[in-house]
C-alpha cells in the first residue's frame, strides 16, 4: 500500500480544531505522522487545497438497508412535503413498474397531510387496484391503499394492537394509516425483499453514506421489523465477501412481544452474524414511539388542540419493571444496549434500567427529544451516552403543527437539550436515523450549532429553535467523529493522530473559519484504511 500525504489542509483531529498543522502522512492504513514538511519521497499527494481534513464520520444510529431499499423503490424522501407531489410520484412510479405486485417505498412527511394523516383513497385513485404500502419518514407509521387493507384483513372489526393504532373514520372504518405496531398487521401479505434486493440495498446505502463522508455506523435495527427481513445475514455475507467497506456495529432487534427467553437467541445471532467489519454486538430496544402520533412516552399527558390535558401519555413498549431485568441480562452477556427513548418518560425508564450496568459496555439512549431536567445529569453520572439526532432540533412544519401544540409551550422549550446534556457531563454521540432524515452529517452539525436547518425556507432556516441549546462547533464535530467512533468501540478511529486508523474525510472548505457555511460544505473524498472509497 502506497504512502499517502494530505497537504495544504486545515485539520480537525476528532476533538480539537488544529488549523494548518502541515502534512498528515498515512501508511499501511494508519496515520503515521502529523506536522510540517513530512512528505516522504515517492508518496502520493492529496492536495486538500485549503479545505478541512477530519476523521471519517460515524453515524451512531442509522438504517442503511432500509434507506437503500427506499432509494431503489418508490422514494418520496427528496420531494417537498406536499400531498399532491407525493401522489403524483407514487402514480408515476407505479406506471413505470407495472410488473411489481406491490408498490413499496416511503419517505413522506406527515406535515403534508391534515393532522399528519393521509388516506387510502388518494392511493386508490393514483394506483388503482394494486396494493400500496409507504412508510413515513420516521418509520413509525405506514400509508396504505384500500387493496392493502383488504389483503391484510384489516376492517372496522380489527382491534388495535397493544403497541399501535389503526386510524379510522367516524364510522370506525380504517382510513389508510397504520401507526407503530399496527404496521405488523401487514406482515403476512407484504412481500419482503429477497436476498438479492437486500444485498443491493446495503450496497446502495453504503455508497450513499460514503459519499457524505460516513466511514462507519451503527445499524439500529438488525432483525425483522415493519415488514422487512432481518438484514444480519446480508451484512455477514457482505463482510465475508469483502463488499462491506464501512465498519459497522449491528444492534440486534429486541422483540417487544417476547421476554427474557430471547437473550440466548441474541447471543447465538451475535456469534453467527459477526464477521470482519460487521459486529452484531449491540441490542436495540424501542421503548416508545414518536411525539407526532402521540406514542412517545411522556411523564405528563399530551394536550389536545385547545391546550387541555388528555388521558394519553404515550406508550411504553416494554414494561419498565421488566425492562430493568432485560437490560441487566443483556449487560451480563456483554451486549451494548441501544435504547430508543424519545419522550421524557421513556428516557427516564431507560436510565432507570441502565442504572447499575457496566459502563464499559458503552450503553446509549437515542433521540432524546424530551429529557426531564431531573434526568439530564444522570447521563454523565451513569456513563450512558446521549445519542443525538441533531437535524431534528429546528422549526419545521412537523414541529410547528404536529408537536408543539400537543406538548405545550413549557415542554416544547425543553426539546433536544444538547447544550444542557453536554454541560452536565454527558458523552455526546451523533447519528441521522436515515431514512427518517438525511444522513448528511454536515447538515446535522449545522443544525446542532445554529439550531436552524441550512438552506431551508421559512422558520426552519431563519428562526433558531431554542438557541440556548446550541453546541460549540468543536463539540458538534466531535460528537459525529470521535464520539460515535467511541460508542462503536473503535478507540483507534474518529481521530487524526499517529497510530489512528486512516478513516478520513476531505471537505471542500473549512467550516471552522466560516460557521455559517457548515451546511454548505461538501465532501471531496472519503478514505477508509487509507484507501479512497469516494471521490466527488
Amino acid at each position: 500500500m502506497r504512502t499517502t500525504v494530505f497537504t495544504n489542509a486545515a485539520v480537525f483531529d476528532g476533538t480539537s480544531y488544529r488549523g494548518r498543522v502541515g502534512d498528515v502522512v498515512v501508511d499501511a492504513g494508519r496515520v503515521v505522522a502529523v506536522g510540517p514538511d513530512l512528505a516522504p519521497a515517492g508518496a502520493a499527494v492529496v492536495d486538500v487545497a485549503g479545505g478541512l481534513l477530519l476523521p471519517g464520520f460515524t453515524d451512531a444510529h442509522v438504517h442503511p438497508v432500509q434507506g437503500g431499499l427506499e432509494r431503489l423503490g418508490c422514494d418520496l424522501s427528496g420531494l417537498p412535503a406536499d400531498a399532491a407531489a407525493y401522489v403524483a410520484h407514487v402514480a408515476a412510479h407505479a406506471a413505470a413498474h407495472p410488473d411489481q405486485e406491490w408498490v413499496q417505498g416511503g419517505g413522506w412527511a406527515m406535515a403534508a397531510f391534515p393532522g399528519g394523516l393521509p388516506t387510502a383513497s388518494a392511493l386508490d385513485e393514483a394506483v388503482g387496484p394494486r396494493p400500496v404500502a409507504l412508510a413515513n419518514r420516521d418509520h413509525h407509521g405506514m400509508w396504505v391503499s384500500s387493496r392493502a387493507l383488504e389483503l391484510a384483513g384489516i376492517t372496522a372489526a380489527t382491534a388495535d394492537p397493544a403497541d399501535g393504532r389503526i386510524e379510522r373514520d367516524e364510522h370506525g372504518q380504517p382510513t389508510g394509516m397504520l401507526h407503530e405496531g399496527a404496521m405488523d398487521l401487514l406482515a403476512g401479505v407484504l412481500p419482503p425483499a429477497d436476498d438479492a434486493q437486500l444485498h443491493a440495498a446495503l450496497l446502495e446505502g453504503q455508497r450513499h453514506l460514503h459519499s457524505l463522508g460516513v466511514t462507519g455506523w451503527q445499524d439500529a435495527i438488525i432483525g425483522a421489523y415493519s415488514g422487512m427481513r432481518d438484514a444480519g445475514p446480508t451484512y455477514a455475507r457482505a463482510a465475508a465477501g469483502g463488499d462491506l467497506t464501512g465498519s459497522v456495529v449491528g444492534a440486534l432487534w429486541w422483540d417487544r412481544e417476547r421476554g427474557a427467553e430471547q437473550v440466548a437467541e441474541l447471543v447465538a445471532r451475535r456469534e453467527a452474524y459477526s464477521v470482519g467489519r460487521f459486529a452484531a454486538t449491540a441490542v436495540k430496544i424501542m421503548q416508545d414511539g414518536v411525539a407526532e402520533n402521540g406514542t412517545a412516552a411522556l411523564v405528563e399527558p399530551y394536550l389536545d388542540r385547545c391546550g387541555h390535558a388528555t388521558r394519553n401519555t404515550g406508550i411504553s413498549f416494554v414494561d419498565p419493571r421488566e425492562l430493568r431485568g432485560h437490560v441487566a441480562a443483556l449487560d451480563a452477556h456483554g451486549f451494548q444496549v441501544h435504547v430508543h427513548g424519545l419522550g421524557d418518560r421513556a428516557v427516564r425508564e431507560a436510565l432507570d434500567a441502565l442504572d447499575g450496568t457496566d459502563p464499559r459496555r458503552r450503553h446509549h439512549v437515542a433521540h432524546l427529544q424530551l429529557v426531564h431536567p431531573a434526568d439530564v445529569p444522570r447521563f454523565g453520572a451513569l456513563g450512558v451516552a446521549a445519542n443525538i439526532q441533531a437535524l431534528w432540533a429546528c422549526h419545521d412544519d412537523q414541529m410547528t403543527e404536529l408537536t408543539i401544540p400537543f406538548l405545550g409551550e413549557e415542554r416544547a422549550r425543553r426539546q433536544y437539550p444538547f447544550a444542557d446534556l453536554h454541560a452536565a457531563g454527558a458523552r455526546l454521540v451523533a447519528g441521522s436515523d436515515w431514512p427518517v432524515s438525511t444522513p448528511d452529517p454536515l447538515a446535522a452539525i449545522h443544525t446542532a450549532v445554529h439550531r436552524t436547518s441550512y438552506d431551508e425556507p421559512g422558520p426552519a432556516g431563519t428562526d433558531p429553535f431554542h438557541p440556548e441549546q446550541a453546541l460549540d462547533v468543536e463539540v458538534a464535530f466531535a460528537a459525529y467523529t470521535s464520539g460515535s467512533a467511541w460508542v462503536n468501540h473503535r478507540d483507534d478511529a474518529g481521530r487524526i493522530a499517529p497510530g489512528a486508523v486512516a478513516d478520513l474525510v476531505v471537505l471542500d472548505r473549512d467550516p471552522f473559519t466560516a460557521r455559517h457555511e457548515i451546511g454548505a460544505a461538501r465532501v471531496r473524498s472519503t478514505w477508509i484504511d487509507g484507501t479512497c472509497v469516494h471521490e466527488a
